[in-house]
C-alpha cells in the first residue's frame, strides 16, 4: 500500500513510518521542514513538503494514497491557545476523510485512552468522559468524527494510545515530564495513596498496532494501544525515585498543582484501559519491555 502519514518525524509517527517500510509498504511522510524531510528521505519515505493547515495540499495527498495515518501530535497542553491547536487538528482529520468519502480507503487517526473511564476498567466500547475531562476532552470532537467516517464509505479508525506511550527517544511524553519533576523537586511524588492506575504501551508496539489497522481493521473501529491495562501511580513514583536516587513521598490532592504544574489535574486520575478486543480482532499481542522495565533502563536518564 501507498500510505501518506502526517507526523511521520515525530516520536510515535517515526516509528509508525519505520514499521510500515519493513513491511514492504509505501510511505509518504508529510514534512514542514528541510530537517523533517532529509529524515524521512535518510529512512527511505516519500516526502510531501507542506503544512496541516494547508487543508488542499492534504486532500490532495490523501486522494493519491491507498490509505492514510494521522499520527500528528498537536501538543494541545503546550500551547497557549489549546482550542486553536484542537481545531487545526479537526480540520486536517475532516479534510481528510472528506477526500476519502466512498472510497473504502483506511483512515487511522490517533486519538488517547486517558480519562476514557473513571475508577474501572476501559474498554474499546466505551465514550470519553467529556465532563470529566474538561479542557482535555477538547480531541474527543474529533474521535466522534472519526468514527462517523465508517457510515461514509470510510474504512476509518480511532487508535487511542496510552498516556504512557515509552521507549527510547522519548523526550516530551509524560515520563520524560514526571522525570524532569522529580529531578527539579528533588522528590518522586504521587498523590494519596498512588493507588490510581495509568495505561501505558511500547512505542514498538504501538507502532505495530498502527501498521494492523491501516491494513485489516473494520470500519468505524476503536482500537486501544494498550499493554499495561492499569501500573499504579506509586509504582511510577517509586520506580523513577530508584532511578534518581531520590526520595519518594506523596502529596495532597489538594497541592498536586503546585507540585506537577499542568499535570496537576490528571495525576489522580484512575483510568485502567483493556486491549482484549483490539488484540483479538486485529492479533495484535504487544510484546515490548512494559513501562517500569522501561524506566529501569538507562535511555530516559541520560542527560
Amino acid at each position: 500500500m501507498r500510505i501518506f502519514v502526517t507526523g511521520a518525524t515525530g516520536y510515535i509517527g517515526s516509528a509508525v513510518v519505520r514499521e510500515l517500510l519493513g513491511a514492504g509498504h509505501q510511505v509518504i511522510g508529510l514534512a514542514r521542514s528541510d530537517s523533517a524531510a532529509a529524515t524521512l528521505s535518510a529512512v527511505g519515505a516519500d516526502v510531501r513538503r507542506g503544512e496541516l493547515e494547508d487543508l488542499d495540499s492534504l486532500r490532495a495527498a490523501a486522494t493519491a494514497a491507498d490509505g492514510v495515518i494521522y499520527a500528528a501530535n498537536q501538543h494541545i497542553t503546550e500551547t497557549t491557545d489549546p482550542a486553536a491547536r484542537a481545531r487545526v487538528e479537526l480540520s486536517a482529520v475532516e479534510a481528510i476523510g472528506a477526500a476519502l468519502e466512498g472510497s473504502d480507503k483506511p483512515f487511522v487517526v490517533t486519538s488517547g485512552t486517558l480519562g476514557l473511564t473513571f475508577g474501572r476498567l476501559g474498554t474499546e466500547a466505551d465514550a470519553p468522559d467529556v465532563e470529566r475531562l474538561g479542557a482535555w476532552a477538547l480531541r474527543v470532537p474529533t474521535e466522534h468524527t472519526v468514527i462517523a467516517m465508517g457510515e461514509c464509505g470510510v474504512r476509518s479508525a480511532a487508535l487511542r494510545l496510552a498516556p504512557l506511550v515509552h521507549g527510547e527517544g522519548d523526550l516530551k511524553g509524560f515520563t520524560p515530564t514526571l522525570i524532569g519533576i522529580a529531578r527539579a523537586k528533588g522528590v518522586s511524588a504521587y498523590v494519596g495513596d498512588g493507588s490510581n492506575r495509568w495505561p501505558a504501551v511500547h512505542r514498538l508496539d504501538a507502532a505495530h498496532l498502527y501498521r494492523l489497522a491501516v491494513e485489516t481493521a473494520p470500519a468505524g473501529s476503536r482500537l486501544h494501544a494498550v499493554g499495561d491495562e492499569g501500573v499504579p501511580f506509586r509504582e511510577i513514583a517509586e520506580a523513577i525515585g530508584r532511578q534518581l536516587k531520590v526520595p519518594v513521598v506523596s502529596v495532597a490532592a489538594e497541592d498536586a498543582g503546585n507540585h506537577f504544574g499542568f499535570l496537576g489535574p490528571l495525576v489522580s486520575i484512575d483510568s485502567p484501559t483493556s486491549s482484549a478486543v483490539t488484540q483479538e480482532r486485529l492479533g495484535w499481542w504487544p510484546t515490548r519491555p512494559t513501562l517500569i522495565a522501561d524506566i529501569k533502563k538507562d535511555h530516559y536518564f541520560n542527560d
